[in-house]
């Protein structure tokens, strides 16, 4: 790998993707050994560089060299350009740029909720803004990504289940219906960080059940997995909701929408 040099990339030491492709970097020889920073522990010369509030939705990147900054999706482009100028090339061309930015702060804006961290959080922290439109994307893209999944392993149940998407489209829709409703008084300020994340629990159970989906398993396999599934994300709900310092009311929430669900898919054959 040809090494960028004089180059420190700034990561968000308490994100484990960031920290992971960081370390990357470095490893690989794509940057040198004192080419990253925990954005918790700036030196001066690079705190008086970078724009400190930017650099929490875009990574940041210092040319020591020039004393310039590069952010966000255009820094890790020019690291990994710098090794493979033809995929830089590439994904410079007009439309694949616009779509990976994109993608870009669609990840960024949503990473505390994809894989929160259980530290505190103090002041200097590395905590992206809120952003509306991209956690509705990302709240989304979940909701549609899930009913596919879930309609099709369904059918796998021995439960006499038809595979039947608006079904659950409805169920993923209803659970964030439900949750909001009787929990907005008592989240308040943290609805959305908490939708976030509980939108990647049902994310997560998805992405579980979807190797079973090519598996020709009896029924009961299937729903014993389901079950191990199913207490996984509960398990999981419950240390977000921890780590969000919340009680165990939106946990049994979600239970008792679950279970009421269920009740009414199989009452009215749905």
């Amino acid at each position: 790998m040809k090494t960028l040099k004089n180059h420190t990339l700034i990561y968000d030491n308490e994100c484990p993707m960031c920290n992971i492709y960081s370390k990357a970097f470095v490893k690989s020889g794509m940057l040198d050994g004192q080419g990253r920073e925990a954005f918790t522990d700036l030196t001066f010369r690079n705190k008086e560089l970078i724009d400190f509030n930017r650099a929490k939705n875009e990574i940041a990147l210092v040319d020591h060299e020039n004393n310039q900054v590069i952010y966000g999706l255009d820094s890790l482009l020019l690291i990994i350009g710098n090794s493979f100028p033809l995929l830089e090339k590439i994904a410079r061309k007009r439309s694949l740029h616009w779509f990976f930015k994109k993608l870009y702060s669609f990840v960024s804006y949503n990473r505390k909720q994809i894989i929160p961290s259980a530290k505190d959080i103090p002041e200097k922290s590395c905590i992206p803004d809120f952003n509306l439109k991209y956690r509705i994307a990302y709240i989304t893209f979940v909701v549609f990504f899930s009913a596919s999944v879930l309609s099709v392993f369904s059918t796998k149940l021995g439960l006499n289940f038809s595979q039947n998407y608006f079904r659950e489209l409805l169920v993923c829709l209803g659970q964030i219906f439900w949750q909001t409703i009787f929990l907005k008084k008592y989240l308040k300020t943290k609805i959305w960080d908490y939708l976030g994340n509980m939108m990647t629990v049902s994310l997560i159970g998805t992405l579980l059940l979807l190797p079973a989906l090519f598996l020709n398993v009896p029924a009961v396999f299937n729903l014993i997995y389901f079950g191990i599934v199913i207490l996984i994300m509960l398990l999981e709900h419950w240390r977000r909701c921890k780590i969000l310092k919340l009680n165990f009311l939106p946990t049994l929430s979600w239970i008792l929408f679950r279970i009421t669900a269920l009740i009414i898919i199989i009452s009215f054959n749905f």
